[in-house]
């Protein structure tokens, strides 16, 4: 049985964008079904508000007992944190936050200040297809939750749970592990030994690492630009350097 939108629901769902209405309420959002499909059954559903032609097509996707709200495509658009409005927006609660991970039995990706929500989400994806289950983010790195970080995963945040915290103190906890960095006076990634463990710090978008956490780098590594010498790009995109450094780790222990 559908229940209707209420005008309160409407305008809880659309302050949803906000991060401090996320925390006050404890609650997210995802939109359209590929993600919706991903995602609730990893997280406990606290609605879902769908058009009635959505809801008909997808009734098998739904889990028993969901809050089904069916919506207009003029509410969907009133409520979207996207560009596009889609047919369907899911509202979760919050998860707890995970334990932070032994970098010694795992590789463990850290986010310093990432601020772009895209390349948040990008990365949150990299991590899933490598095979990285926790992903610390210091707490001026984007908010993870946010319907932009969620939409860009592309269903990745059911599998790889951020942990906000102090990346000094993630590091601290941690110590006796390699922790590795990217920079631009490095060695060069592919010619250096690599660890099927410990933890990958990547930095912001702009400023890289910061001198904080730079101090706590063991392994400084460079991802050179081809051929050497040549002028190029002063850097990588945050996400790219992301991948093709996990690509790198990934491939060691299968040559």
């Amino acid at each position: 049985m559908f229940q209707d939108l209420t005008s309160a629901t409407r305008k809880l769902v659309a302050s949803l964008g906000n991060a401090r209405q996320r925390r006050a309420t404890g609650l997210f959002t995802a939109e359209g079904t590929k993600c919706i499909a991903d995602t609730i059954n990893n997280f406990e559903c606290r609605m879902l508000l769908a058009t009635h032609a959505w809801l008909k097509e997808h009734a098998a996707l739904i889990p028993r007992n969901t809050c089904v709200i069916k919506a207009t495509n003029a509410d969907l658009e009133r409520m979207t944190q996207l560009t596009t409005a889609t047919d369907a927006i899911a509202v979760y609660s919050l998860p707890e936050p995970p334990k932070p991970a032994d970098a010694s039995k795992q590789l463990v990706l850290a986010l310093d200040r990432v601020q772009d929500p895209g390349n948040l989400g990008t990365i949150i994806r990299v991590a899933d297809w490598f095979g990285i289950k926790q992903v610390v983010c210091s707490p001026e790195t984007a908010d993870a939750y946010s319907p932009k970080v969620i939409q860009a995963t592309m269903g990745a945040i059911a599998r790889v749970r951020p942990l906000y915290m102090p990346l000094t103190e993630y590091i601290a906890i941690n110590h006796g592990n390699g922790v590795f960095g990217t920079f631009l006076d490095g060695q060069n990634i592919y010619e250096t030994n690599l660890s099927p463990t410990g933890i990958i710090i990547m930095g912001n978008e702009g400023r890289g690492i910061s001198d904080e956490v730079a101090k706590m780098v063991n392994r400084r590594l460079l991802i050179p630009s081809y051929p050497p010498g040549q002028p190029t790009s002063e850097s990588l995109n945050v996400a790219t350097a992301t991948a093709i450094t996990l690509s790198e780790f990934r491939r060691r222990p299968i040559l």
